[in-house]
């Protein structure tokens, strides 16, 4: 059995991650230091496994992370671990400057360090994975895609943090031989997603019978992923993908923010309609838009189809109807979030107006 370590397993792409991997016959190390986004309770299903054990490490703590490393003695590690919401970025820059970036450079020279004390069979089949987002290469217009070749122009904190990050993953790999394989993927979405972002966001404002925020005019597009369809692809990089390489994970499922809002209105009327007979769209909301919002984000994922034989599975709506049918049916988890400092309320918005001025 072989042992993976995932960085950022509690929160919610690696929690879907670390309950797949244990699915598929892996042993999982999950190092997490329980950020406001990471939460146990997401794999409370796996915690008496044998094959599964966390351990609670920063990874800007450099001694810490080198000791966890050496103790789970894995094969590959898959680095998830990141603050990602961008409107946080907004707000303050500095804990996405110090988790993703300086974090990842501790986490790099250690699985450097590590790697190199490995015998020749195991330092060669070593893997470095670094997951990242489709955010670093900035806004489209309305036309074509992003391609693994897409120049970096980030436009947040929270992207450029991100593109710093893989910068540095790419230069271990080129100045070090550290065998590193970078990912890029396109949003995504489903179960266990902090409720700060827009689908679970949409969800619980439609139970709450509370306005349902869209910024701008909703014209916005993303591609989105469904986290399973995401958590194979990885399986498929971290056992066929090519060391220095770099694979974009997409969804193949753009949608205007305002059109994926209202498909989400529509499912709630199904699923759990209002006890008025009215419809959830009704509680849509146009507010002021985010500072530096890109306009339009799309994944070709030609690439990973074509080398390592990777498809998502959902498709244009049917991911979307079990993440509604997830929300609805697991009210405990996310009730446990909204009763402490987070309560929905908007983010990103007022910190930077302060600072314009």
């Amino acid at each position: 059995m072989k042992s993976i370590l995932v960085t950022g397993g509690c929160g919610f792409i690696g929690s879907n991650l670390v309950r797949f991997l244990l699915q598929q016959g892996y042993a999982v190390v999950n190092l997490d230091c329980l950020t406001y986004a990471g939460n146990p309770q997401s794999l409370a299903d796996v915690q008496g496994l044998p094959s599964y054990r966390w351990k609670r490490v920063d990874i800007t703590q450099p001694l810490a992370v080198e000791a966890a490393i050496e103790a789970a003695r894995p094969a590959a590690i898959l680095h998830l671990a990141a603050e990602s919401h961008v409107d946080r970025s907004i707000d303050g820059p500095g804990q996405f400057i110090q988790t993703n970036i300086v974090g990842t450079y501790h986490l790099l020279q250690a699985a450097l360090k590590y790697q190199r004390s490995l015998a020749v069979a195991e330092r060669s089949s070593f893997r470095f994975i670094h997951v990242s987002t489709d955010e670093v290469y900035g806004s489209l217009g309305d036309h074509g895609r992003f391609t693994e070749e897409t120049r970096y122009d980030p436009h947040s904190p929270y992207s450029a943090s991100k593109a710093a990050s893989d910068h540095l993953a790419r230069a271990w790999s080129d100045t070090y031989g550290l065998p590193v394989i970078v990912t890029n993927c396109s949003n995504n979405y489903g179960p266990y997603q902090f409720p700060e972002k827009l689908i679970p966001v949409v969800i619980l404002k439609c139970l709450r019978g509370e306005s349902i925020p869209v910024y701008g005019k909703g014209e916005n597009v993303r591609d989105w992923l469904y986290v399973e369809d995401h958590c194979r692809a990885l399986q498929c990089v971290l056992e066929k993908g090519q060391p220095g390489a770099t694979y974009n994970i997409g969804g193949d499922n753009e949608r205007q923010n305002i059109e994926l809002v209202r498909m989400l209105c529509g499912l709630m009327d199904e699923l759990h309609p209002r006890a008025d007979g009215q419809s959830y769209v009704e509680q849509i909301t146009l507010v002021a838009d985010r500072p530096g919002h890109d306009l339009r984000y799309a994944i070709d994922a030609s690439k990973i189809q074509r080398e390592l034989g990777w498809r998502p599975l959902q498709d244009h709506r049917s991911g979307f109807r079990r993440t509604v049918q997830w929300y609805l049916t697991h009210s405990s988890w996310w009730q446990s979030i909204l009763t402490g400092h987070y309560r929905l309320q908007r983010q990103g918005l007022d910190a930077a107006m302060k600072l314009d001025l």
